[in-house]
């Protein structure tokens, strides 16, 4: 896909959301179900197959399961790999290949309840981009800028958004 396709594509969405701003608000939704033995979650993706998460081995858990907070980390790569992708198309800066890393430190004491000075969640979380391209630096500088500006997971991590948690009976 090149730039004016991507446009195209995107043109009569946009001129919706500018005509009709409360279109643009999407509720996304994710389900997981507690029934499954042991202790795990299985989480619907939206697919065929379900994605198991359970304890990371730091924790006790097997190693078989998904961590959350891997499966957070790998939503932060897709995300910014489509968004990055998305923005070099739309700014012509053509990628020949590409990697996508994100790497998150956590101290297991914290989410364990050994300290309770300990935080409990990633203490710092490092995304990076190694790309092959002949772009300028200039547009490089631009892809970066407008890559953490449009990823939803970047910056949902960086901003922290207001959250509600509640538990029901059912």
């Amino acid at each position: 896909m090149d730039s004016t396709a991507l446009r195209a594509m995107q043109a009569p969405i946009k001129d919706r959301y500018k005509s009709d701003p409360k279109a643009a608000f999407i509720t996304l939704k994710a389900k997981g179900s507690l029934d499954s033995e042991g202790l795990s979650c299985k989480v619907e993706t939206g697919k065929a197959a379900a994605a198991i998460a359970g304890l990371h081995p730091a924790t006790g858990g097997s190693g078989l399961e998904l961590c959350s907070g891997d499966m957070l980390l790998e939503a932060l790569v897709a995300c910014a790999g489509v968004t990055l992708k998305s923005v070099a198309t739309a700014i012509d800066a053509p990628l020949k290949s590409g990697k996508v890393t994100a790497e998150g430190d956590l101290d297991f004491r914290g989410t364990l309840g050994v300290d309770k000075e300990a935080p409990v969640g990633f203490a710092e979380i490092r995304l990076r981009f190694d790309v092959d391209t002949d772009a300028p630096q200039d547009k490089l500088d631009q892809l970066l800028k407008l890559t953490e500006r449009y990823c939803v997971v970047y910056q949902t991590i960086k901003n922290g958004p207001k959250t509600v948690v509640s538990l029901n009976r059912i």
